[in-house]
């Protein structure tokens, strides 16, 4: 096949390029180029267009270096900061994959290819004459929760070489057929921005907004934050604050309040009914007909375990994730990313969405007050 593949200058997508070659394949290789977002220039690109250069020298193959500048800040970082603002959790990574690797690339350079590939690890399956998105036999690098946004016509023009590969075998590929990149440190960062401190990049597009920390049992303030955008459900490390840990709880976007609990097991940090809304389903909607609840397994965060629970349907553009066991840290914004209970492969996700409030029950806040300390 005539093959367009995008790589990065790391080790994965360079052992891609190995396999995909080894088969016999027409490649063609690309590196999307993000600029970013300072006057500093942009040496971390210089080093990994270098090594994509090696790499294609290395097999004789073609190789340019297309830009997307614009159209990821006016995408991916447009969402990111319109997230935060609203208090909420973006996830870049997910949106980077599905509006400008197989969204914007594939529309200009990738639909002139039979197929395109990257170095993610996660498989097409065939199933029921229907393709697929399965997760990769390395549970630890998984990254089919990357993709869950994408789309059915998405997928079809995928492939992953290395799905069916542990990296400590990747690694070994590299070494053996002696690629320039074998031992290269893998990325960290959002998606094209590299070594960027997340915190620096908010603060540059939203400056500061201090506020307090409030200790949600006690109504205590514990400390100063520097903006609520800092912040996310769930968050431990960052806080500044001893005597801990403390981690976030909730946020009250409207007064710039940060809610925080200390110590590992108090029940403020978990919960088992996730609201969820923006539903994509990528080969088709997994509730037959009549069905209102499935059983389903499911992550709200990058790890390699997985949960399980039963997914309701509310309407038809919302839905309710009843967890079998407590889920820490539910961050509105963030996204339910949902798999077959066998967890072989993901059904697609939805974004998790700000609880409606429970009703006013005597002793508690009140209704007004816990929408206000609810919010993101």
């Amino acid at each position: 096949m005539k093959i367009a593949v995008l790589i990065s200058g790391g080790v994965d997508s360079a052992v891609a390029v190995e396999l995909l070659h080894r088969e016999g394949h027409d490649l063609h290789l690309f590196y999307i180029r993000i600029g970013n977002d300072t006057d500093e220039g942009d040496c971390s690109a210089e080093e990994d267009i270098e090594m994509c250069t090696l790499i294609a020298r290395r097999y004789g193959l073609p190789f340019r270096v297309v830009s997307l500048h614009e159209e990821y800040w006016d995408s991916v970082m447009a969402y990111t900061l319109r997230t935060v603002r609203e208090g909420l959790t973006p996830h870049p990574d997910m949106m980077c994959n599905k509006l400008v690797k197989f969204g914007y690339f594939e529309e200009r350079w990738g639909k002139d290819f039979d197929s395109t590939a990257t170095g993610h690890y996660a498989s097409v399956v065939e199933k029921d004459g229907k393709l697929w998105l399965g997760t990769a036999a390395d549970p630890v690098k998984d990254q089919t929760d990357f993709l869950a946004r994408i789309s059915y016509d998405q997928l079809r023009h995928l492939i992953f070489p290395l799905g069916r590969l542990p990296k400590s075998e990747v690694r070994r590929i590299a070494e053996e057929v002696a690629l320039p990149n074998a031992r290269r440190k893998d990325s960290q960062g959002i998606c094209f921005l590299g070594k960027i401190n997340y915190n620096d990049f908010i603060e540059r597009h939203l400056g500061t907004r201090p506020g307090p920390v409030i200790e949600i049992e006690t109504g205590k303030k514990v400390g100063e934050h520097r903006g609520y955008w800092f912040h996310t459900i769930g968050q431990r490390k960052g806080l500044g604050m001893s005597g801990g840990p403390w981690f976030v709880v909730r946020k009250n976007v409207r007064d710039n309040v940060v809610y925080v609990s200390n110590g590992y097991d108090t029940r403020r940090q978990y919960g088992r009914e996730i609201p969820l809304e923006q539903i994509n389903w990528i080969t088709e909607d997994p509730f037959r007909s009549g069905e209102t609840a499935i059983k389903v397994a499911f992550k709200t965060r990058h790890t390699p375990q997985f949960l399980t629970g039963t997914l309701t349907r509310e309407s038809e553009d919302s839905l309710t994730l009843h967890s079998d066991s407590d889920v820490q840290g539910i961050a509105p914004g963030q996204y339910a990313v949902i798999y077959t209970p066998d967890c072989c492969i993901c059904l697609g996700s939805s974004m998790i969405s700000v609880p409606v409030p429970k009703r006013h029950r005597a002793g508690s806040l009140s209704p007004t007050k816990k929408s206000e300390e609810n919010h993101g």
